[in-house]
């Protein structure tokens, strides 16, 4: 489980870490940064997958990510009685991204190019990572740690340092490259944990969405991120997983109605039938929140639950009589896995603390500058407590 989410340099996240627990809910006003931190999560998720730089091209590149305002706010700043500007700069700029867990921790730090002629100039460097054992990077517990083009892992038989890799290009991690079993099998158990994540933020359900149309089925153990997949997943969920919470979850939803897969020719599609109407519906008629509920409960209820799932904004579309049962899902989901949940729906917000024991992050922005705290008995934030937390050396 993660204990500890660090993000540093990236859009209004200029120094943040995080603590979390099994189901922790994080909300803010609108800007307050809660896509900020959701994209960090995924952008770290990414580096497993070997893609952080083609993720950072896609948002328009480094320079347009990075903090856009000072490295530091003096005293006066933040009292308002000086203007904020740009002080003599003491650290390389620099957007960084960590995380720790029970057993290991990992971060990178990824800043501007060398100049050169090459038209990938823009893209940014890999200037350092490290794999470490705990919850905190100390000096001695590094596993796996990169500076510039070269890895250096720890001899579990010597208890040495010894060079495991040379020349690794700039624009590619030592998670996807020293993930040997026989050099560094730290990094390879953390690397299929992280590619393990899912996330959960664009679930289609328009007209044209492809969980509305029959589709050739082949066993799916975890829904696509896109919700593409539906037929297959649900019909895998029937067969190897929780038939029973998953029809309760359609029962809790909608009383009296039933879901179901039909298969011809391995071609499946989806029906739900509701008390009152003569022929079930097929995908293609159900509701926009009707369908995203339905998407949400086979996401939720994966026979192969992951390490961490997160869902960004799940109340989209959905009408506020379903946030309770969805509510109840998400605390089911947390009961096998770890969930992260970025929210501003008030309703759900409450039903979930009605339905699990949950840390409520409150997001919020102070000279643009995402910060954030804990919502009090009153509703006022309390003050968060730093976890502890150390990035790797250049």
């Amino acid at each position: 489980m993660l204990l500890t989410l660090a993000v540093s340099g990236y859009r209004s996240l200029r120094d943040l870490v995080l603590p979390l627990e099994r189901l922790t809910v994080v909300t803010g006003a609108n800007g307050s940064g809660k896509s900020s931190l959701y994209r960090s999560v995924r952008l770290l998720a990414d580096v497993a997958q070997g893609h952080t730089v083609a993720a950072l091209a896609r948002e328009g590149g480094l320079s347009s990510t990075l903090w856009a305002g000072p490295e530091g706010f003096s005293r006066a700043m933040k009292r308002g009685e000086a203007p904020v500007q740009g002080t003599l700069r003491r650290e390389s700029v620099a957007l960084r991204l960590g995380f720790s867990e029970e057993d290991f921790g990992y971060a990178i730090d990824l800043g501007l190019p060398k100049p050169s002629t090459s038209l990938f100039a823009r893209d940014p460097e890999i200037k350092a990572e490290a794999l470490w054992a705990g919850e905190v990077l100390r000096r001695g517990n590094a596993l796996a740690s990169r500076r510039g083009p070269s890895v250096q892992a720890l001899d579990d038989q010597t208890g040495e340092r010894r060079t495991l890799l040379t020349g690794l290009p700039s624009f590619e991690s030592m998670m996807t490259h020293a993930a040997d079993p026989r050099g560094a099998p730290e990094v390879l158990a953390l690397r299929e944990r992280m590619r393990a994540w899912r996330f959960y933020d664009h679930l289609r359900t328009d007209e044209a969405a492809p969980a509305r149309r029959p589709q050739v089925g082949t066993r799916t153990h975890a829904l696509a991120s896109d919700g593409s997949d539906f037929p297959a997943a649900l019909q895998t969920l029937r067969e190897i997983g929780d038939t029973r919470a998953f029809d309760a979850a359609v029962s809790d939803a909608f009383p009296g109605s039933a879901v179901e897969v039909e298969a011809a020719e391995g071609v499946f599609a989806v029906t739900m039938r509701q008390h009152g109407l003569l022929r079930p519906l097929r995908a293609a008629e159900l509701s926009d929140g009707t369908l995203r509920y339905l998407l949400l409960a086979v996401a939720l209820l994966s026979p192969r639950p992951p390490p961490l799932l997160v869902l960004n904004e799940p109340e989209t579309s959905l009408h506020p009589s379903l946030l309770p049962a969805l509510a109840r899902l998400i605390a089911a989901a947390a009961a096998r896995g770890q969930v992260l949940v970025v929210s501003h729906a008030r309703p759900l917000l409450e039903a979930l603390a009605v339905e699990s024991a949950c840390l409520r992050l409150a997001l919020y922005k102070t000279l643009g500058e995402t910060l954030a705290g804990k919502p009090g008995p009153d509703g006022a934030l309390v003050p968060l407590e730093r976890p502890r937390w150390t990035w790797p050396q250049r």
